[in-house]
């Protein structure tokens, strides 16, 4: 028996899989492809953004500069930026395909934000994420079995069985990281709720008879969308028909011609089609996250439109928030609650991405009243506080978990505080342990975090920038999850640690 069986081997599986290695967790991933290569998955057709939050996500596991070598980016940010370093994204993004200006953003707008190696996002490609992440994977001796299609999930009382073909994986815990067409959330029973699509949209590598009637970019039409990547034959279309077509037959060349001439306006032709697929905005969400010891996360638990990369960095985060918590849960010591605040910090999550993506699709739609609202939104992302809000949103910074303290800085991804030393706080998060900043100048909770010490790792000094702080607990998946002041309170922080990390293995010093 395992302890978890992943289905699904794609960026959140993979993701799952890591934390539950790092966490000490025996880890089996089932994946229904055979290969690990596919035209959908390497660049152009596999190309996606990596949210800024995403990349600290690699960043604190060090896997960062793997990553970068594996998308082809060579140096990203070259070295660590000191703590007063210009802050303003190179990056901006965009919202229904309208550009941001990345000179208007106000980086000192964005909430506690601190210079990283990791604050911008990152254009790479889905083989270049799970390659990395299978390397990873490996070092933690998690097991991937591929062409196993799971036909049948049960539960006992203290484990699940997934039956695929004559073979059967017991494990205690199972997670559907299977994709939007999940089939660990049809044989599980969870409901899948939702808004019904608004267009068919393509992507497609292609030749063009006349390559020059159709411009690189993002275009926002009168009829519709389309994206030209420059130099690669890379195209993409978002054509109104209310998802009529997605899907319900392999698009010929004829059809991707009469659907690109009519979303960009122009005659162009297109001489061959070497590869195309079709997709919709369709937005659905299961309404729970856990069904007994059955979870789901990624495309699994919410689908949407693909514009902007949105469910790529959900399911990265809903990875990244699940994994400690249901390694502390099969390790033993997680304190009553924690899994299920899975589904209480990621649900609302989810729910906000799927409307920021209706919201995108409305703003695009092909009519009169959308045209006006285009006109508004260009307006109001050509100001300075229109453009930072949208990249807030973009970068993931806006993400905030109710952990019921009124501490700004609770419940927010935790800047990459940089110590005298130049040890960062990215640096001393790669064990998968929870982390103690105190800054204080008396080491005021030495004493108390030695009680945690095979859970949290306490590393006391003086930061360069401590936006005021006098110590923070940071959990594995790099949330803060208590702040002090510069004396700060040593009860305070003990029942923080654990809320969150459970009783303490030791009584601690006198």
């Amino acid at each position: 028996m395992h302890d978890v069986v992943i289905v699904g081997a794609g960026p959140v599986g993979l993701a799952l899989a890591c934390e539950l290695g790092l966490a000490g967790c025996s880890v089996v991933v089932l994946e229904r492809e055979t290969e690990t290569g596919s035209p959908f998955r390497a660049a152009p057709l596999g190309r996606r953004g990596l949210s800024a939050a995403s990349v600290e996500a690699f960043y604190r596991r060090g896997m960062l500069e793997s990553l970068l070598t594996a998308s082809g980016t060579q140096e990203m940010f070259g070295a660590a930026p000191e703590p007063d370093a210009p802050q303003r994204p190179r990056f901006g993004g965009h919202f229904a395909g309208m550009m941001l200006d990345g000179s208007l953003i106000d980086a000192d707008a964005l909430p506690f934000r601190l210079p990283s190696p990791a604050q911008e996002s990152l254009a790479t490609d889905l083989e270049a994420v799970e390659t990395v992440l299978s390397e990873q994977a490996a070092k933690f001796g998690v097991e991937i079995r591929r062409g196993v299609t799971v036909t049948a999930v049960s539960q006992h009382g203290e484990g699940v069985l997934a039956r695929a073909g004559e073979d059967t994986y017991e494990a205690r815990w199972l997670v559907g990281c299977d994709g939007g067409r999940s089939t660990v959330r049809r044989l599980a029973g969870f409901e899948f709720i939702g808004t019904e699509p608004q267009f068919t949209g393509y992507t497609m590598l292609a030749d063009l008879a006349d390559p020059e009637r159709i411009s690189p970019g993002f275009h926002l039409t009168p009829t519709g969308m389309y994206i030209r990547l420059p130099g690669a034959g890379y195209f993409a279309m978002m054509d109104f028909d209310g998802g009529a077509f997605d899907r319900s037959r392999p698009p010929t060349r004829d059809h991707l011609q009469e659907v690109l001439r009519r979303v960009s306006g122009t005659d162009v032709t297109v001489d061959e089609v070497h590869i195309a697929s079709s997709f919709t905005d369709r937005a659905m969400q299961t309404t729970a996250y856990r069904r007994g010891r059955v979870l789901l996360a990624g495309d699994a638990a919410h689908i949407h439109s693909p514009l902007g990369g949105q469910g790529l960095n959900t399911g990265i985060g809903d990875a990244v928030n699940l994994g400690w918590k249901l390694g502390a849960t099969v390790r033993g010591h997680a304190p009553d609650g924690l899994l299920d605040s899975y589904a209480d910090e990621r649900h609302p999550i989810g729910a906000a991405v799927l409307d920021w993506s209706r919201a995108q699709v409305a703003t695009m739609r092909p009519d009169p009243y959308a045209q006006a609202i285009q006109a508004v939104v260009r307006d109001l992302i050509g100001t300075r506080d229109g453009a930072t809000h949208v990249f807030e949103r973009l970068s993931g910074a806006w993400i905030r978990y109710d952990l019921g303290s009124a501490h700004p800085l609770v419940g927010r991804s935790a800047p990459d505080f940089a110590l005298e030393d130049g040890t960062r706080l990215g640096d001393l998060m790669q064990d998968g342990r929870g982390l103690v900043l105190d800054f204080s100048a008396d080491r005021r909770l030495h004493a108390s975090a030695t009680a945690w010490e095979d859970r949290i790792r306490y590393v006391a000094g003086t930061a360069r920038n401590d936006l005021g702080s006098g110590a923070v607990l940071v959990r594995p998946d790099g949330v803060v999850a208590w702040s002090g002041d510069r004396h700060p309170d040593a009860e305070a922080f003990e029942r923080a640690a654990t809320r969150w990390f459970g009783a303490p293995a030791t009584a601690g010093p006198a």
